[in-house]
């Protein structure tokens, strides 16, 4: 193992990195105190089994550029592997806008490959590589130094198993003709627009039962103004004012410092000084703005219902589907996926195209359309298909 402090360092390990068709990625970070997430340590690995093909890049030990290894997530020569890449991506889109070309995520490749919802690395090195992971330094401090024995040897594991994993998986992919499927997932990663947060937009991430315009419009310009001040502060939203105290004050549409002090879930700083001005003058921002500019509930919340017996039918096949090809249930559709499928919104489109038409799709349309029936086949659900 290698223990990466300088530039110098880091750019020759990415600089023989690039001799290899793939190297895995991950790091450890931290972000319960932060909006943005506190980049503590990156650990990577090349093909090989010595000591000298895995290294940790400790970015808080000395003064470090990480520019090479931005250099290295370009080259598109190298398939850059991370497990789960979510929040891996979002920190370095957020510290230099790059994204990996290519990426393989197993993650998204496991549930391809029959492995079962959102799999984790734990399971995928116990399956594959018939091994076992020390996962006590998980919950760790991170931003301490120096760093444990045991943190270091957990954080290299996140790294060097995952070469026989990527190696595992893409053969799979390959024998079955399914990597076309986990690229088409990955769009999704390699998007910018999936690491932006713009603050007008926040307030769709609530959880509201409501349709009012009025709410809506106070909720939206209240979740506006957390997530610039958040961002603003580098603190987490939940500090300024959490979402169920949020909702309470859209409710009650406090136009004063007085009567925003009635509310029962904000927290103590939020009821006074400039937070609290900040919050009355949000409320009074959408309150007095022109009614045709409040913002409507989601469609979801619109009109319309599936069919409950129709919803039960697709999800037997949905199932049916998922066993008989392995591929993960949740991946192949979500029920809101399916309802947005049978009411025609755009939220059911990605089941009319690409591979999910192909596994799932294309019978979903024949079931509607009454084409097909399912029937009892054994221990299994099959599919009948129907005279005219």
């Amino acid at each position: 193992m290698r223990e990466i402090t300088t530039t110098a360092d880091l750019a020759a390990f990415c600089e023989e990195a690039r001799a290899h068709p793939f190297v895995t990625l991950d790091t450890e970070f931290l972000r319960e105190r932060t909006y943005y997430a506190q980049l503590c340590l990156i650990q990577m690995a090349y093909p090989g089994d010595g000591d000298e093909s895995a290294a940790l890049i400790d970015v808080l030990t000395g003064e470090i550029d990480l520019a090479p290894l931005y250099d290295l997530m370009r080259d598109t020569s190298v398939v850059k592997v991370f497990h789960a890449a979510r929040q891996d991506l979002e920190i370095f889109w957020q510290k230099a806008e790059v994204l990996p070309d290519p990426l393989f995520d197993t993650q998204v490749a496991a549930m391809v490959c029959g492995y079962g919802e959102q799999v984790g690395y734990e399971t995928l090195v116990r399956s594959i590589c018939k091994a076992g992971l020390d996962k006590s330094s998980r919950f760790t401090d991170w931003s301490q130094r120096p760093l444990s024995k045991k943190q270091k040897a957990y954080a290299l594991a996140d790294v060097t198993w995952l070469r026989q994993i990527y190696q595992n998986l893409s053969r799979k992919l390959e024998e079955t003709g399914r990597a076309r499927w986990v690229q088409e997932e990955l769009g999704v990663l390699l998007s910018p627009d999936t690491y932006r947060t713009e603050p007008e937009e926040a307030w769709r991430r609530l959880k509201t039962r409501s349709s009012s315009p009025r709410f809506l419009a106070i909720a939206k310009a209240l979740a506006a103004w957390r997530e610039r001040e958040a961002q603003s502060r580098d603190v987490p939203r939940n500090r300024l004012l959490k979402d169920d105290a949020l909702l309470e004050v859209a409710s009650n549409g406090p136009l004063t410092v007085e009567d925003l002090g009635k509310s029962r879930l904000l927290l103590r700083e939020a009821r006074k000084g400039r937070t609290a001005e900040a919050i009355v003058e949000a409320v009074k921002s959408a309150v007095t703005a022109p009614e045709e500019t409040w913002p409507k509930a989601p469609p979801r919340e619109q009109g319309g219902q599936a069919s409950p017996a129709l919803m039960d039918l697709l999800k037997v096949l949905l199932r049916a589907r998922s066993e008989k090809s392995g591929v993960a249930q949740k991946l192949i559709a979500t029920t809101s996926e399916l309802e947005a499928f049978v009411l025609g919104r755009p939220e059911g489109e990605r089941l009319r195209n690409g591979w999910r038409h192909e596994l799932f799709g294309q019978q979903a349309e024949a079931l509607i359309d009454g084409r097909i029936a399912l029937g009892a086949g054994g221990k299994s659900v099959k599919v009948v298909e129907l005279d005219g």
